[in-house]
């Protein structure tokens, strides 16, 4: 037996009806050869592996994040933490692959097939293989369990009825509901020694992708629910429909449901406020390269050390298909007009935005108008802007 989906209420139809129009909106902004766009989805890729990592005590910066999203090397991660990053990324990427995939369908050997993707790197956690005994969820503060999953021995069987279920029970619910749905199954059926938050967030996002949404980095909330409170709140979300113990018939799942479509609508008020910064502070910065003179090509350097804080040489050479002496003396020109400043070794070196490169690109940037504050999709509450 497995959580129901709860009817929907006026307010949760009037979300999903928003939710529709900002994704096709955000579909039409995306759409098209611009170089932003790949920029902002690899962004987007990395939040979501940093927010997802982040629930559960494993902390990755958002640079180092971007570099494993792009096979880089990590400047400021532990080996411990960097696998488990490899391993999320692993697992987000194939879920990237999966999204229209024809062949696939749902399967309890999928299910442990992710996790293994995932989880390669720790074979004390049995990656790919269920529980073989009782499970769980300690508070780290008081020490006392705070949930307790199913008997090992009920798993196969529930997976088999969340596998039937994703490949056609729920097909008529709104793919947001089926993915919060699924969410929550799946972390309440705790089938792993290690990792069910995690593979229950990655599978959310899968969920998603395969219902014909946008790009999986453009509609996760993984970001949404790693960010501050925000995590409290989804323990708190998760808590009052479990009650400490895995017993289905007797949870209501509406605010479960209300709550990740509050989730949805913030996190995608914020993609849309990232791709319209991206958009102007793209445009800005070409305005800077055209006035200084400047290859097309270093736009791509200006925008990442801008809005990231830093540009790593090795990331520049492969988004712009330079070689290695061609990034290097780009980025050297960038220095030499006091555009970029080199920080740390040779090693990890980066290039950070110089005062004089903000000065030149914020005047531009700015002149395109401030995004919209976010607003609460469910009435009067204070979002984190």
């Amino acid at each position: 037996m497995l959580y129901e989906t709860p009817r929907l209420s006026a307010d949760d139809e009037r979300v999903l009806t928003e939710l529709a129009a900002m994704r096709e909106g955000l579909k039409h902004q995306i759409a098209g050869p611009r170089k932003w766009t790949g920029l902002l989805s690899r962004s987007l890729t990395a939040a979501a592996i940093a927010g997802s990592n982040s629930i559960e005590g494993i902390i990755v910066g958002q640079s180092d994040a971007e570099a494993a999203v792009a096979g880089e090397e990590p400047t400021d991660t532990d080996e411990d933490t960097w696998h488990d990053v490899l391993g999320y990324r692993d697992a987000l990427t194939y879920v990237q692959q999966l999204a229209d995939a024809p062949e696939f369908s749902w399967h309890p050997m999928f299910f442990n097939g992710l996790h293994h993707v995932m989880l390669k790197h720790r074979p004390d956690k049995w990656p790919g293989r269920f529980r073989p005994g009782e499970i769980r969820v300690i508070d780290g503060a008081t020490e006392s369990a705070v949930y307790t999953g199913p008997d090992a021995a009920q798993v196969p069987a529930l997976m088999t009825e969340l596998s039937d279920r994703l490949n056609g029970g729920d097909l008529d619910a709104p793919a947001y509901v089926r993915a919060a749905m699924a969410h929550l199954n799946l972390v309440s059926i705790h089938p792993w020694r290690d990792g069910n938050g995690r593979m229950s967030r990655c599978v959310h996002t899968l969920v998603l992708a395969r219902c014909g949404e946008l790009a999986p980095e453009f509609s996760s909330i993984e970001e949404w629910l790693g960010r501050g409170r925000n995590t409290y709140d989804y323990y708190d979300a998760l808590a009052a429909v479990q009650r400490g113990r895995f017993a289905p018939g007797d949870g209501d799942t509406s605010a479960w449901v209300r709550f990740n479509l509050r989730a949805h609508h913030l996190q995608a008020q914020l993609v849309q406020r990232r791709a319209d910064q991206a958009s102007k502070l793209w445009s800005a910065l070409a305005d800077v390269a055209a006035a200084e003179r400047l290859p097309e090509r270093t736009v791509t350097a200006l925008y990442e050390a801008v809005r990231g804080g830093a540009v790593r040489r090795t990331l520049y050479q492969r988004d712009e298909g330079l070689s290695t002496d061609q990034s290097a003396r780009d980025l050297r020109m960038l220095t030499e007009r006091g555009l970029l400043e080199a920080k740390g070794g040779t090693k990890g070196r980066r290039y950070a935005a110089t005062p004089a490169l903000t000065e030149k690109a914020y005047p531009r940037y700015r002149a395109q108008g401030e995004p919209p504050p976010l607003t609460e999709p469910y009435g009067v509450r204070r979002v984190a802007q």
